[in-house]
């Protein structure tokens, strides 16, 4: 049976992951990652291609560098590394199904960017109402863990009005209590 929660946006068809490792049973390393806060971004590239990422950093520096861990095997990755660059938007608490869209947790009828308003860059579309975006140049990329690891310069940065970010945090979409 289908269960759809509408106290959040979103849709869940169980009320538990039946695919989940008992907590008992996850690696010390996972159960960390589950309590670390992380802005929920969307990586797009040329294509267009996009992936819901959880794992981004930015370094300031001479020249500023993006850091990221993607799945080698996504649409994503292969686009990324045909066009050789890639958008970084940042998320806010409205685009949680947009996320999970992107991760691939809730249907796209029509392909991932039929729905919502994007905004073309060289770099990728980004959604018309993120809370900013960054065009990066590819560096160099490779395993770790069981991502893949990606270093970017930072070309552009193009920053909206200030908006409260998503977080991903203990498996679920969080927002800032201000």
């Amino acid at each position: 049976m289908f269960h759809v929660n509408h106290q959040r946006p979103g849709a869940e068809i169980h009320h538990t992951d039946p695919f989940a490792v008992p907590t008992g049973q996850r690696s010390p390393a996972r159960r960390l990652r589950g309590r670390l806060a992380a802005p929920v971004t969307l990586w797009t590239a040329p294509g267009p291609a996009g992936l819901t990422v959880s794992s981004t950093l930015v370094a300031e520096g001479e020249p500023d560098r993006l850091l990221g861990l993607v799945d080698p095997e996504s649409d994503l990755w292969a686009a990324v590394e045909d066009s050789g660059r890639f958008a970084v938007a940042q998320l806010g608490p409205a685009h949680r199904q947009l996320a999970d869209r992107f991760a691939g947790l809730f249907p796209s009828p029509g392909g991932l960017f039929a729905i919502g308003e994007w905004t073309d860059t060289p770099y990728g579309p980004v959604p018309a109402d993120a809370g900013g975006w960054a065009g990066c140049r590819l560096d160099t990329s490779r395993e770790y863990g069981w991502g893949l690891l990606v270093e970017a310069t930072v070309e552009v940065v193009d920053l909206a009005e200030e908006s409260a970010p998503l977080l991903h945090h203990r498996g679920r979409y969080r927002t800032l209590d201000t």
